[in-house]
């Protein structure tokens, strides 16, 4: 009996413990009102400040500061806890409102009590005082409403439960019997199951089972399209039939006889094309003369070839700076409310009270086409204009002053602040740092296929030579036929090392191996060529993953072209995601900066630039504009605002 109590004893307090720890858990971890420069008002003292990690650091740096404040929410993930983050504005104010909670919580009230602290604490707000501590006792009173709200609904959606219970019910019946005919039926493929019964199936089952479901109708549309394909060929495209008829016939023989004929002494030579007033040019073969070895005679003639474009400075005209106010004005007149003469005369001289989302969206939207039709990738223009309005609701308009113009001055003001780059992009300074330390300064150029790797590692080669640093290739393209005779053919024409191991090797050995080398030689700067891959290239992307872990290069460059528009957003995040996911270590190397290729093909489509900066956070370094070795530039990133938003 005694044994009995005891244990019971010990029951109970471990059950109020359990309690207390629930309560705890129910509540927020943070609360924070700061203001746009950095300085924290008020924080919920009763929450404690045990955040493990900076999750409000890194979402100023990483969410705020990089035009991504339209998101709904922010995780935030550290060894031992997994926050979600969400905030609201005050612009008028200027002030920034964040609220803080465990993610695995759900909290459904958060929403709602960060929309009621900002109107409580907007009208004790002043902006000469600095502490407030007399908002506790209003922050309690606005979380227990917040809560009790969130309770009600929760209880209004269990009593709504049921139906929706059993209406899940009868579809798991329904695919429960769809699933047994399959059973019995076998194999689509082999007992001739048409496409439209597992269409059919697809369509009931559709939106109960969300992403299964896509996965099931690929794999079943995969085995209808095959039979069905080898069915339809059988009946639209006879092949064998065709073979009889032309051996039979004697239409075939007359029109490979009329196409082959061809008099072999005139030999057809292409004319030069004169581009303009440039003078004609004697030969378009600028092919190296080879002799029997195939090595032998390769001219030097990118030693001199002039002063990169890296060391030159852009100008940029300030022409038609005023039109591109009346573009937008005019693009979001036909949505506009027609407005009487003295209204819109006196709105313009007195100032709008605040913007609200109704007055910003015209303007916006114009916008948002505009960054479109520059190859701007649709995902990344919606979030920008999701942000700017965000940054501008509830502001009040200044005196003569139109919403387009505010809303385009906006929008230029992100565009800068996502194009600057965050860090010191100076690569002659860290290569004259590692040199202190007596190590290679280690570029790795990774990309996808056919973007111009190989060409533009030899202009930064050039560059770096023009800056008096000793350069190493190393050909790490062991995959590509003829990928190491390119690179070779470069490092001849520019005099300069190259390590190679031919074919079929494994690139972050030799990359090692190479990197070794340069260190033995005293080269300053190792540039190291990969194989082109596709995203979504798993073996690849692994032996990417291997040769950065193992090598630890100073710089990951992914090379991109300029051309592209959506699919950006998907190399470049993909890329980083497969180099996060096949890495062995616990703190994986991504990409680190952009080499834009082709930009001189684009006219005035330079959203790409935008684009893969948005999604990756890397600067872009380097700009490829031209099929010499000079043609190397930076970014100008006025140029770029300029270009996109004329």
């Amino acid at each position: 009996m005694i044994h009995g109590r005891n244990s019971a004893s010990k029951r109970f307090p471990r059950k109020k413990k359990q309690e207390i720890y629930c309560e705890i858990k129910s509540m927020l971890e943070q609360l924070l009102i700061f203001t746009r420069g950095g300085l924290i008002l008020w924080t919920c003292k009763e929450l404690g400040d045990a955040l493990k990690g900076s999750p409000i650091d890194t979402l100023i740096r990483s969410c705020l500061l990089e035009e991504r404040s339209g998101a709904a929410s922010y995780n935030y993930d550290v060894t031992g806890a997994s926050y979600t983050l969400k905030w609201t504005f005050h612009n008028e104010l200027g002030l920034v409102f964040v609220a803080v909670y465990q993610r695995i919580l759900h909290l459904l009230y958060v929403d709602e009590l960060l929309a009621m602290v900002r109107r409580e604490f907007s009208e004790i707000y002043d902006p000469k005082r600095t502490v407030y501590n007399d908002f506790d006792e209003t922050f309690r009173q606005l979380r227990k409403e917040a809560e009790a709200r969130a309770e009600e609904l929760k209880k209004s959606k269990q009593t709504v439960k049921p139906v929706n219970n059993n209406k899940k019910q009868g579809q798991a019946l329904k695919a429960g019997s769809d699933k047994g005919s399959k059973k019995s039926g076998g194999n689509l493929a082999a007992d001739g199951g048409d496409g439209d019964n597992g269409k059919g199936r697809k369509l009931e089952n559709g939106h109960s089972n969300g992403k299964h479901v896509e996965n099931e109708e690929t794999r079943i549309t995969g085995v209808v399209n095959g039979k069905e394909n080898t069915s339809s060929n059988i009946s639209a495209f006879d092949v064998s039939k065709l073979q009889k008829r032309t051996k039979n016939g004697k239409k075939t023989d007359t029109v490979v006889n009329k196409g082959s004929k061809v008099d072999p002494k005139t030999k057809v030579t292409k004319k030069n094309r004169v581009w303009d007033d440039a003078p004609p040019q004697t030969k378009l073969d600028f092919t190296d003369p080879v002799d029997g070895n195939g090595n032998e005679n390769i001219e030097v003639v990118a030693a001199n070839q002039g002063e990169s474009m890296m060391d030159v400075e852009e100008i940029i005209s300030s022409d038609s700076e005023g039109e591109e106010d009346d573009d937008v004005e005019k693009d979001s007149k036909p949505e506009a409310k027609k407005k009487g003469w003295f209204s819109s005369m006196f709105q313009s001289i007195a100032g709008k009270a605040n913007l609200e989302k109704e007055d910003l969206e015209p303007a916006l939207k114009a916008l948002k086409d505009r960054l479109m039709t520059k190859n701007v990738a649709e995902e990344i223009a919606e979030k920008l204009c999701e942000s700017v309005a965000a940054s501008l609701e509830g502001k009040k308009l200044a005196s003569f002053t139109r919403v387009s113009s505010t809303v385009q001055a906006a929008m230029e003001e992100a565009i800068v602040r996502i194009l600057t780059p965050r860090r010191s992009i100076d690569i002659l300074r860290d290569v004259h740092a590692a040199k202190e330390q007596r190590k290679p300064y280690v570029v790795v150029f990774v990309g996808v296929n056919g973007v111009g790797k190989s060409t533009n590692l030899a202009k930064v080669a050039y560059w770096l030579l023009q800056h008096n640093v000793s350069v190493m290739m190393a050909a790490c393209d062991t995959f590509r036929s003829g990928a190491v005779e390119q690179l070779r053919t470069h490092a001849r024409r520019l005099q300069i090392p190259i390590f190679e191991k031919g074919y079929e090797k494994d690139p972050a050995i030799v990359a090692k191996e190479a990197i070794q080398e340069a260190t033995r030689n005293g080269s300053d700067v190792v540039l190291v060529d990969t194989a082109g891959r596709m995203q979504d290239n798993e073996p690849l992307m692994r032996a990417l993953s291997k040769l950065i872990y193992l090598n630890n290069p100073d710089l990951v460059l992914f090379v991109g072209e300029a051309l592209v528009g959506n699919d950006a957003v998907d190399q470049l995040s993909k890329f980083n995601q497969k180099l996060a996911d096949l890495s062995t270590s616990p703190t994986p190397r991504l990409i680190d900066g952009i080499l834009l290729t082709k930009f001189d093909t684009i006219d005035d489509k330079v959203g790409a630039a935008l684009s893969m900066v948005y999604i990756s956070g890397a600067p872009v370094m380097f700009v490829g504009c031209g099929q010499s070795y000079t043609d190397l530039k930076k970014l100008n990133v006025k140029s770029i605002v300029k270009t996109l938003l004329k």
